[in-house]
This record gives structure tokens, sequence and C-alpha cells, in this order.
């Protein structure tokens, strides 16, 4: 068998890209020539690093012709259930992985060797380093070298004696398992680093050991060593469970999925991806750091892409916080071909930086919030472009003028939604100057931008004074250190990167231990979609506790989603802490963390228990997905003698009613107590409370108008909206949803007018009477906007697409493919189709029937 070495291998483009191409460092030790990494050109394929927003490593490299080249193997390499090939790749993937594995461990052993002679000068009278400096600099790292000397010894006699029985799972998990030795490492990086960093500039031994470090080349190389650095090599760990977290994507790729590997390759696969998420906001010193003029050490540790209020108006930053100083600035204007510029809007030393709550006598600039139908309907228009995108591309096979208009588009409606969707206020103070604000979208960007400054400020900071030259060398750098490279949108990302989740994620926060002492407890829940984080809902408050027990379900919409973040709050009761910024008491963010919501792990038919640790928190939870296309599926309930999933004619004939009795009930008590709750239809009620009022509804129970007097109006405003989307077809039938789609294109008034009023009449009775009836409930709703924040768009928003939707045979003649087209397709038409009845003077149904003007069209 050949050396299991990169050279040995058989050389595949893209595990090339992946493997070979990963260090991109220029002092960093590399398993390929120079040769190996340039393209057919001659041009080198660098890596980068993608900036989504669930922040999770995607690597891809670039092509001669600057696209995008995926890690992924091309569609035709594994046909379908071709196994043999599925293992040989596997075989091959594992491989490269084992001959990286071989280089990872030689670079540790290069940091060893120099660490160990160190230690015994340490105490003599003539040390190099004092014991606790030698600790600092290397620490774990023994622990790190005999970790992957294990599994590099466990995993290569299973790739020589290969065969389709070969299982390697249980080696990945434990691997997987052992991750928080690297925690601690990332924890302690920035100070090993910096204790380098001084020991050499004040010890010329040192130096010397640490500018040449040799570092042993692959058992077949024919040259031995290769000089590196001490800075390149401490930060291989780092670099490292970035690449183990991808090659576990690629394994379960081409792992069968009843190979006893698979349950073990995704449980690996969590536990090394909530481990990214958790160190995250570790930042490289490395590639971050810059010497100022006077020689001080000033290092990148966050930047990002913020919304701050100017002069009145929204205005698109890139902040970038630096060990001594916050930076805002804007990108110029520069033409084709030349370099990216950034102009310095203001620098505040983090000397003088306060988050102080504001005196009565400041004044808060207006904030200018956007109805938020306004901000639905941009997100509709996205949606159609990308389906359109799509459709060009099938279509063209190459030709791309018109791909490329219609991607331009979509980053105009993208970049605006960006900009005028935030509405969290964030407020930065200069104790001896101005004040700013800025709009986030999330409490979770709030928290960590406030944390990541409050830490810095630990340290004994000076203030500073820059220069105009300083402050332009400064903001210069800013487009080399940068670690985002352009706004979340999705015209900045690469065809070949996952689009997300589309459809209904269901969550319940069971419980969460860890808390010190007795406090009032709740979480909120927030996913990505459209390039930045929404809160999509809230447990109950919990009292009094260290141990709270929510135990409460959540349905959540995806649309594009990659990440699921949770919060942990207290709960503040006192009034006297109010934040002037938003209105509301002060809320003390307890802990927070995030998981990835990758499709391999979520889609299962079954609940997956998961927990995130926060803070010395943990938050257990459970959650499973339903994908876009099985939610338009309708199943008719087979025990004919309840109310979901039975026809509505059905319902109403045996309740001897013109509207189910579960409309009314439901109507009736929003109008009671819930038509002033703010977001009323729009947030998610608790799904426990739900599945308990549909079973109260189905079993005709006697306590059910108990029920609802007590239960939360969130709850029963979500069972009115599962009930019409349980029905067995849409209120507004499938055979007239054409119809309705037509209908509303029209452009003469009293064509549609009549079109419209005709299919209205179209309906059955039962159809029609409850239709009518919830008209006039949500016009009440509306009435009521100024209190509780939902207008007719809103409201047409919520229902429209429950009301109205097309058939399953609509979806699968061909024209719908793609879960984000089902999402698209139609949903402005169906909006528009509710809002126009929603808009119309009051339809009665008597004269709707006594009116004899006819359509003249059939239906």
């Amino acid at each position: 068998m050949e050396p299991l070495s990169t050279r040995g291998l058989p050389r595949l483009s893209w595990i090339d890209t992946l493997y070979s191409n990963f260090n991109n460092n220029t002092d960093g030790y590399d398993g390929d020539t120079a040769e190996d990494r340039k393209s057919q050109d001659g041009s080198e394929t660098m890596p980068f690093i993608d900036e989504s927003p669930t922040m999770s490593p995607s690597l891809c490299a670039r092509g001669p012709d600057g696209e995008a080249i995926s890690p992924v193997p091309p569609e035709g390499l594994l046909p379908r259930g071709d196994i043999e090939k599925g293992l040989e790749m596997k075989k091959l993937v594992l491989s490269g992985f084992l001959a990286s594995e071989e280089i990872y461990i030689n670079q540790l052993e290069a940091l060893l060797l120099p660490m160990r002679p160190l230690k015994a000068t340490a105490t003599t009278s003539q040390p190099v380093l004092s014991i606790q400096q030698v600790e600092t600099i290397f620490y774990k790292i023994q622990d790190i070298f005999e970790i992957h000397k294990e599994f590099y010894d466990a995993l290569l006699p299973h790739i020589q004696q290969w065969d389709e029985k070969v299982a390697v799972g249980h080696l990945f998990k434990k691997l997987a398992s052992q991750l928080g030795v690297y925690k601690a490492f990332v924890d302690n990086y920035k100070t090993a680093v910096e204790t380098a960093e001084k020991c050499r500039q004040a010890n010329v031994q040192f130096q010397q050991i640490s500018e040449n470090l040799k570092v042993k080349g692959p058992k077949d190389s024919k040259d031995c060593t290769t000089n590196v650095t001490m800075e390149a090599l401490l930060y291989k760990p780092i670099d490292r469970v970035t690449r183990s977290t991808l090659v576990l994507h690629d394994l379960l790729k081409h792992t069968p999925k009843d190979h006893p590997d698979f349950p073990l390759l995704q449980d690996a696969l969590r536990i090394s991806q909530n481990f990214l998420s958790s160190i995250n906001e570790e930042i490289d010193p490395r590639r971050t750091a810059i010497t100022t003029p006077k020689g001080e050490a000033r290092q990148l540790v966050k930047d990002g892409f913020l919304v701050e209020m100017s002069e009145g108006s929204r205005k698109l930053r890139h902040v970038f916080l630096f060990t001594d100083l916050l930076l805002c600035a804007k990108m110029k204007k520069t033409s084709a071909g030349r370099h990216q510029q950034y102009e310095c809007k203001w620098y505040i030393p983090l000397a003088d930086l306060t988050f102080q709550l504001l005196d009565d006598s400041d004044v808060l600039p207006h904030i200018q919030v956007l109805p938020e139908h306004e901000i639905e309907e941009i997100k509709i228009k996205i949606s159609v472009i990308k389906s359109d995108i799509q459709k060009e591309k099938k279509a063209l096979k190459g030709q791309s003028r018109n791909v490329e208009r219609l991607r331009k588009k979509m980053n105009e409606q993208e970049s605006w939604l960006l900009l005028h969707s935030p509405t969290i206020p964030f407020r930065i103070h200069n104790k001896h100057g101005k004040s700013y604000l800025f709009l986030l979208s999330s409490d979770y960007e709030r928290s960590e931008w406030r944390e990541s400054i409050q830490k810095l400020q630990k340290k004994d900071l000076q203030t500073c004074q820059l220069s105009s030259v300083e402050l332009q060398v400064l903001t210069s750098s800013c487009c080399k250190l940068r670690t985002v490279h352009n706004i979340p949108v999705t015209s900045n990302k690469d065809d070949e990167e996952t689009s997300g989740l589309y459809g209904f994620l269901h969550v319940i926060v069971h419980s969460a231990k860890g808390f010190k002492e007795s406090a009032n407890l709740y979480c909120t829940l927030e996913v990505d979609s459209y390039g930045y984080f929404v809160s999509k809902a809230k447990t109950r408050v919990f009292r009094d506790t260290t141990e709270p027990q929510w135990n409460e379900e959540f349905e959540i919409e995806l649309e594009g989603s990659q990440c699921l973040r949770i919060l942990c709050y207290e709960k503040c009761y006192d009034k006297t802490k109010l934040n002037k910024d938003d209105n509301e008491i002060v809320d003390i963010i307890m802990g927070k963390g995030q998981v990835q919501l990758d499709p391999q792990t979520v889609q299962s038919k079954n609940w997956h228990v998961d927990v995130i640790e926060m803070n010395g928190i943990k938050v257990e939870f459970s959650m499973k997905f339903t994908s876009r296309d099985l939610s338009l599926k309708r199943t008719p309930s087979k025990k004919q003698s309840g109310v979901f999933g039975v026809k509505i004619s059905i319902v109403t004939k045996r309740e001897r009613s013109k509207v189910p009795y579960i409309v009314r009930q439901c109507i009736e008590e929003v109008e009671k107590r819930g038509i002033d709750e703010v977001g009323i239809y729009r947030i998610s009620g608790v799904a426990t409370d739900i599945q308990a009022l549909k079973a109260a509804f189905d079993t005709n129970s006697k306590d059910i108008l108990v029920m609802l007097s007590d239960m939360d109006i969130n709850a029963i405003a979500g069972t009115l909206k599962l009930y019409f989307r349980e029905l067995p077809e849409p209120l507004l039938t499938d055979r007239l949803y054409p119809a309705f789609m037509e209908g509303i294109a029209l452009s003469d008034p009293a064509a549609k007018e009549n079109c419209m009023m005709h299919l209205l009449r179209s309906l059955p009775d039962p159809n029609l009477i409850t239709f009518l009836s919830l008209l006039e409930h949500l016009k009440r709703v509306a009435d009521k906007e100024p209190i509780n924040k939902m207008s007719l768009h809103n409201l047409g928003t919520v229902f429209g697409p429950t009301l109205l939707r097309p058939s399953e045979s609509e979806v699968t003649k061909g024209h719908i493919t793609l879960a984000s087209d089902i999402w698209s397709h139609d949903v402005m038409a169906q909006v528009q189709v509710l809002l126009y009845y929603l808009q119309h003077p009051p339809i009665s149904f008597a004269e709707l029937k006594r009116n004899t003007l006819y359509f003249s069209t059939d239906v």
C-alpha cells in the first residue's frame, strides 16, 4: 500500500480544494508544495472562510476566474445507490485527513521540542523563561498532541485494511468528545501569543528559538524539515478544529445511512459544530495584529456591519473593535478594478467608552420603524427573485446576463432589508464627547458587542489620541484585517453554499440548570433569516428558582435559516430600571448560545435532544423540522368525529351551525381579551397549549370554555390559525385557487370587483360564511393597530397563505421544485387576495347571494 501522505494520494480536484489548500498563511507549514496550490493557469487558489449570519465555517476556494469552487464532489461522481463508490470515496476522504493528521502531529511535536529544555532551564540560575511563562505559552499542547497521536494510531490500521465493513465513527466521536481541551487552549490562546511576543522581545535566545522551529515533513517527503515560527504553530490547533468539522461533513455524505458509522458521525458533527459556535468569538490575533507607529500592539478583536442612526437617517457602517478603541467606518465608493478603501467616521478609545443610561434631559432621536407589512413584502419579492434566478440558470445554460441583472436586483432588495429591519437600540457613549446610536436586529448580537467591549475594558487601558496620520494608517489597515468581508446577503454567497432550511422548526425548551441563585427566568429563541436574526418565541417566566422546568413547545417558521440561538434572561420587575433606549425594563442576559441547523441532523421524524452550555448554565431542548413541501400537504383526519382535518361542511352540518364552533369561540376570546395584545396572530403561542386546545375541541370537551378563559391568548390565536391550516383543503378551496390568482392580477378595477365577488359567490356556503366572519373579525383587530401593531397588511400576510394555497397537484406539476420556490410561489398574490377583501367595504352574505352580476368566464 502507498504511504498515507498528501503526495501519495490519488489527486481529486475537490479533495485538493478542501484539504490541500486549507492553510493560506505564509509562515506556516503546508502539506503541499507551491506547485500543488497552483491552478491550471498558474494562479493560486486561495481558500476563504465564508462570513454567513450563522458564522459557521464554510470553506471554498477561488478558481482562476474568481468563481467559487465547491468543496463538494460533483453530482455525477457518486451515483445514488452506488455503495461501493461511496465507500471508496469515504476511504479517499479518510486517507486525505489521515495524511493531514500526520502533518499536524509533526507540527505539535515541533512545538513540544523546545518546551522540555525551556522548562528544564527554568529552575536553573540562568533561565531563558520562567516556569509560568513556559506553562502559559505551551498550555495544553502536550494534551492535544497525545489526543491526536492516539487518534492517528487508531485510524491508520483501519485505512490500511479497508473494506466496506470498516467502522471509524467511534474514533471521530471520541475525538469530538475531547474538544474541551481545545476550549481551554482557545481561552488561553491570546495570552499565550502575547506572552511569547513579550519574551521574544526581551530575550535574544528565545527569539532565535521561536523563529526557527523545525517541522518534520511527511514520511515520503524529499524535504526533511521546514522552518516555521512559533506564532504560526500556536495557531495550528485553532485551524485544526475547523478542518475536522469539514471532514465530518464529507464523511457523512459518503456514508450510507444504514452503516453503523452514520449515527456516530452525526453525533461527532453535532458536538463539533456546537463547539465551533461556542468559540466563534475568538479572533485570530496572528491575522489581525498591527503595530502602531509608537510600537504599541493593537489587535482586531471583532468586526461586523451595523446600522447607525446618523443625522436622522440609517447608515450601514463597518465597525471595528480593537484592543484599545472602537472605530466606525464606511466603505468608500471606488471605481472598478480599484482596491476597496474605508473612511473613518469616528472612533472612541475604550478607556473613554461607556454604556451608561440616559439622563432625563437627554433627547432620544426618533427611530423610524417601517410597518411590518413592508418588510414582509420585501421578503416575498426577494424569494420571487431567487426563484427567477434558479429558472434562468436552468434555461440559459451558461448565459448569465439575465442572471446577473436579477442578482443585482436581489442585492438591492436584501441590502434595503438589512438597513431597515433592525430596531433594537445599542447606544455608545464617549464620556468626553458625543454619543452614537446603532440599531441591531438581535439582542444576542447587542450582548456580544457589549460583552466584547467590557471584557477589553477590564484591562488597564489608557486613553489614546490618534494623530491624523495614525488614524489614516489604522483605517487603511482595516481592509486587510477585517474578518467580515461582505454584508450577509444571498447575492454575496456562492451558489454551492447551503440556502438554509425552509419550513417549520418545532422546539421544546425543557429546562435549565447551573444558576447559583434563585431568580425569575425565561428564554427567548432567535433564528436567522435574510441575513439577520429575529426573535421568534419566548417562554413563560419561571419564578424564584435555580432549576426552571419550562417544558414549552414552539413552532417556528424558518425562511432559509441555518442557526438557532437561545438566550436565557433574568426578569427584572424593578420599574426604576427603565432603559430609555427601547422603553422596556432591562432584563439581564444570564447566558446565550447557538446551534447549527444542519439538515442531516435536524431532518428527522423523531425529536432531537440537545444541550446548549452558556456561562456555566445548561439549557436542555429538543427540536424536529418539517420541510415546507411537507407542510403544504393537507392530511384529512381519519376520525370524522373531530374538527381538525375534517371538511368544514361536515363540521357545520354535524354542529347544525353556519360557522364552526371552534372559529366562533376563538374569535370571541381574542376580541374579549386579546385585541390589544401586541403582535396578536403574529407571535407564536406555546405549542403544548395549542395541542391541548386542539385535543379539547376534537373531543368536544366540557372544559373548553374554562380552558379558553385560562389559556394564554397567543395560544388561542395559534389554535385558530392551526385549524385553518389543517383543513383538508384551504378555506377558499383548491378548485378556485387558479381563478383567485387570475382575478387579483386584473388591472381594471371594475373587472377585478366583478371577478372577486363572483369567486366568493362560488364558494360553498359554509366556507363563504366562515370566511366573511373571519374577515370582519380581522378588520376589528386592525382597528386597534395603534395598540396591537397589527395592520390589515400584517394580518393579510399571516392569514393569506393559510386560507389560500396551491393544491398538491399544482405543486407537483413541475413548476415548483425547491423549498424556497414553494415558499415564494404565489405568496404575494395570496396575501393580496385576502388584503383585497379586508380593504373592501363590508360584504353581506345575503346581498352577495342576491347579486345577479356574474363574471363572464367559467371557473
